[in-house]
C-alpha cells in the first residue's frame, strides 16, 4: 500500500448543490430531448407496396420471386460473390445467409402505401383499400406471416390532399382496432413534411384517435419523411428538421430520406438523382446530427434502377445497390428502402457482407475493453457503445449469430445491450 494522501478541499457544499440547482433545467431538457437509442430493432429495410396491390401473399411472394432471381442470375456462392465483389472466404456464408433470409424473412418492414404509389383515387376507392389494408395487416399478425414491422403511408399534411390524408390514417387505425388492436410491429410514414407545424398537425390527429378509442397517450408513434429541401433548410436559417423532433413530442421513431422527391426538390436532374449525389449527401448528415441522440433514426432512400432483364442487365443493376447500400452502411445509416424484389437479395448481401467482415474485429476490440486488456487500440465508453450496437445489429437482422458473439466476445446478449445502452454509467459484465 502507498502513502495516505490527505485530501483537502475548499469548496463548502453548498456551491455544489447551488451549481446543480442551476442546471436542474438543463439537466431536464437533456433527458427529454436526447434520451438516447431506445435498443429496439431496427429494420435493415422499408418496402413498398401500393395499397391497391397488396395482398396475403405479398411478402411471400416477394421472397419467391427473391429466390428465383438468385437462381437464374446467380445459382451458388462463388457467381453470386463474383458479381458483387464479395471476398471469398465470405462467399458461403453470405450466399447461404441471405437464401435463408429469404426463405425466412424476407421482408423486414412493410409499408402500404397509399401516397406516390397509390395516387389519387376516389375517395370511396381509398376508403375501401385503407379498411382492406387494416384487415390483412390484423390477418397477417394473427396467423404470423407480418413483416416484424408493418403500417402505413398517407397522404401528406398539404392543403390540398390534408383531408384525405387524415381520413386514410382514421379507416385504417380504426380497422385495426375493430379487429383486436394495434400491433407491437405498427408504422405509420407521414411523407412531404415541410413546416414543423405539419408534423404537430399529425400528433394532433394521433392524440385524438388515442383518446376516442382509450389509449395510452404516445402510443402511437410515426416516421417523418424528409422530402423537401424547406425540412432541411427552413426559410429563417434554422434546420427544420431538429424543430421536426421536438413537434413530434417523443412520438418521432424515424427520419426518412426520400431520395428523388428531395433530388427535384433541390434541381437534380433526373440522370444524376441518387442516394450518393452530394445533395442526398448533406441532406442526410443534417438528419444524422439533428436525429442523434434523440431516438430518432435516420433512414437512407432508394435507387429506381431495377434488376430486370437478362443477366447482364440484372448485374449491372445488382452491383448498383449493392455498392450504394454498403456506402450507407459505412455512414451509419442502417436503413433504406427497396422498391422491388429483386433488390432483396443484394440489400441484404451487402448487410450480412458488413457485419461478418466486421465480427472478429469487433469482438476482440469489445472484449479487450471489457477485460480492460488494452491491445493496440486504447477505446474508450463511446467506443465501446458502438461496437456493441454494430454487433446487436448484426444480430437482429440475421448476419450474426448470438452464440457466436458470445463465443468471441465473451459477452452475453444482455451485456451487449447493456453497453450499447449504458445507465449511469454502471456496467455489470457477467459470463456467457
Amino acid at each position: 500500500m502507498g502513502q495516505q494522501e490527505k485530501v483537502a478541499t475548499s469548496l463548502a457544499g453548498a456551491v455544489s448543490e447551488e451549481i446543480s440547482a442551476s442546471l436542474a433545467a438543463v439537466d431536464a431538457e437533456l433527458a427529454r430531448r436526447y434520451p438516447g437509442d431506445p435498443g429496439t430493432r431496427q429494420p435493415v429495410h422499408t418496402v413498398y407496396v401500393p395499397g391497391d396491390v397488396i395482398e396475403p401473399g405479398t411478402l411471400r411472394s416477394w421472397g419467391d420471386q427473391a429466390l428465383a432471381a438468385l437462381d437464374e442470375h446467380a445459382p451458388d456462392a462463388a457467381s453470386f460473390a463474383a458479381v458483387l465483389g464479395i471476398p471469398e472466404e465470405l462467399a458461403g456464408p453470405v450466399h447461404d445467409r441471405v437464401r435463408a433470409k429469404l426463405e425466412r424473412e424476407p421482408v423486414e418492414d412493410l409499408r402500404i402505401d397509399f401516397e406516390d404509389g397509390y395516387g389519387p383515387r376516389p375517395d370511396a376507392e381509398e376508403d375501401r383499400a385503407a379498411a382492406r389494408a387494416a384487415r390483412l395487416v390484423a390477418e397477417a399478425y394473427a396467423n404470423g406471416t407480418a413483416a416484424p414491422y408493418t403500417g402505413i403511408r398517407m397522404k401528406c399534411m398539404e392543403a390540398g390532399v390534408r383531408d384525405r390524408g387524415i381520413r386514410t390514417t382514421d379507416v385504417f387505425l380504426s380497422g385495426l382496432m375493430e379487429a383486436g388492436g394495434l400491433p407491437d410491429g405498427l408504422v405509420l410514414t407521414l411523407p412531404k413534411v415541410t413546416y414543423p407545424e405539419q408534423v404537430t398537425a399529425f400528433v394532433h390527429l394521433l392524440e385524438a384517435f388515442e383518446k376516442a378509442h382509450g389509449l395510452d397517450a404516445g402510443r402511437i408513434g410515426f416516421e417523418i419523411q424528409i422530402e423537401t429541401s424547406q425540412s432541411i433548410l427552413a426559410a429563417d436559417g434554422t434546420a427544420a428538421v431538429a424543430r421536426m423532433i421536438d413537434a413530434a413530442r417523443g412520438r418521432a421513431t424515424g427520419l426518412h430520406y426520400g431520395t428523388f422527391d428531395y433530388s427535384a426538390c433541390v434541381g437534380v436532374s433526373a440522370a444524376y438523382q441518387a442516394s450518393d449525389h452530394p445533395a442526398a449527401d448533406h441532406a442526410k448528415a443534417v438528419m444524422q446530427v439533428a436525429a442523434a441522440g434523440t431516438g430518432v433514426r435516420v433512414s437512407d432512400g432508394s435507387t429506381n434502377v431495377l434488376p430486370v432483364g437478362p443477366t447482364g442487365q440484372v448485374h449491372e443493376a445488382w452491383r448498383l445497390h449493392y455498392g450504394l447500400t454498403r456506402r450507407a452502411l459505412a455512414r451509419a445509416y442502417y436503413q433504406g428502402w427497396d422498391m422491388h424484389p429483386g433488390h432483396l437479395p443484394t440489400r441484404y448481401a451487402a448487410v450480412y457482407a458488413f457485419y461478418r467482415e466486421g465480427l472478429e474485429p469487433a469482438a476482440a476490440r469489445l472484449a479487450a475493453y471489457a477485460a480492460k486488456a488494452g491491445g493496440d487500440v486504447m477505446d474508450e465508453p463511446a467506443t465501446a457503445k458502438a461496437l456493441s450496437g454494430y454487433l446487436l445489429r448484426g444480430i437482429d437482422c440475421g448476419a450474426l449469430d448470438t452464440e457466436e458473439v458470445a463465443r468471441l466476445t465473451g459477452l452475453t446478449r444482455a451485456d451487449l445491450d447493456a453497453f450499447a445502452s449504458p445507465r449511469r454509467g454502471d456496467l455489470t459484465v457477467t459470463a456467457p
